[in-house]
């Protein structure tokens, strides 16, 4: 895992080679990281932690979020005060091409099934 450099505000990311299949599958297995993930890849660009609602505490939140970091799902970094999120769409698809759209797609085909 790449470390973090000088600043306690830079947050460590897995190198795109270091990223692991069971680790991403592992990622998106839980319901509240599959909902950051959905609402990364709806969003524009990048997403502060407070623009997701979480039914969870902060903590649960910020589990959520680094367990989707170190899997090398999403990509932080700080802007002032608040932590930036983003899909690491483009390693996501270089490593295990089609995965993230077809997860994202059962997803979104489960919720229709289920009504939700």
């Amino acid at each position: 895992m790449t470390a973090a450099t000088g600043s306690s505000r830079e947050l460590a990311h897995p190198a795109r080679e270091e990223i692991r299949l069971e680790g991403v599958l592992h990622a998106l297995s839980d319901p509240m990281r599959m909902r950051v993930v959905r609402e990364l890849a709806a969003a524009e660009g990048e997403l502060a932690c407070s623009r997701i609602e979480l039914p969870v505490t902060k903590s649960t939140s910020t589990h959520h979020y680094r367990v989707l970091r170190e899997s090398g799902v999403i990509r932080q970094c700080y802007r002032g005060t608040a932590k930036l999120n983003g899909l690491r769409r483009d390693d996501l698809a270089a490593l295990f091409p089609g995965l993230l759209d077809s997860v994202l797609g059962a997803a979104a085909g489960q919720d229709e099934r289920l009504g939700a």
